[in-house]
């Protein structure tokens, strides 16, 4: 497997990745919301390049996808990150973990302070994240609290504390709900 910065070209394998990855998610007879997402984050000035990343298995297939993009802890930037998301032929195959430290590992290199995100409290503790409470950071609908995890990088600071808000697009599917 081969992680590596998303292309141009890739556009179209990251959507379909998206699609099948959360298909069971989405309302029978709909399209999940992911790959939208993912577009929409594309379009918006919250877009990073450098963190987004595709997995390739030994074919050359995109066989997953990550994405952490801007958001603020009031004025700090800091990072949200999601969707993650693995084809169903590669899941439960190290694709989604090897995607999680490469992502960690290019935000730490930029220097990037705090990655947050919304995910299962059993899933992300093994890549560092905890509770975001535990380093003063709430999410700003309340409603997230639960599933809401931080982990913080290199440049963190410990007194940075407040309300994460994810780039727009995030809440655009609260819209849609």
């Amino acid at each position: 497997m081969l992680i590596r910065r998303e292309l141009p070209a890739d556009v179209r394998a990251i959507a379909d990745v998206h699609r099948t990855a959360f298909a069971s998610f989405a309302p029978e007879g709909r399209e999940p919301v992911e790959p939208g997402l993912v577009a929409s984050l594309r379009a918006s000035d919250a877009w990073l390049p450098s963190l987004s990343l595709v997995a390739e298995d030994a074919s050359g297939a995109i066989v997953g996808h990550v994405v952490a993009t801007r958001g603020h802890v009031g004025v700090t930037p800091a990072l949200g990150l999601g969707p993650l998301g693995v084809r169903p032929d590669s899941q439960r195959s190290g694709v989604g973990g090897a995607l999680m430290h490469a992502v960690l590992g290019a935000a730490d290199a930029l220097d990037e302070s705090l990655v947050l995100l919304l995910g299962h409290p059993d899933y992300y503790p093994r890549f560092g994240f905890v509770p975001a409470a535990e380093l003063g950071i709430s999410p700003d609908v309340e409603e997230w609290a639960s599933h809401f995890q931080a982990r913080a990088l290199t440049a963190h600071d410990p007194e940075l504390r407040g309300t994460f808000r994810y780039a727009e697009p995030f809440y655009a599917l609260e819209e849609q709900a």
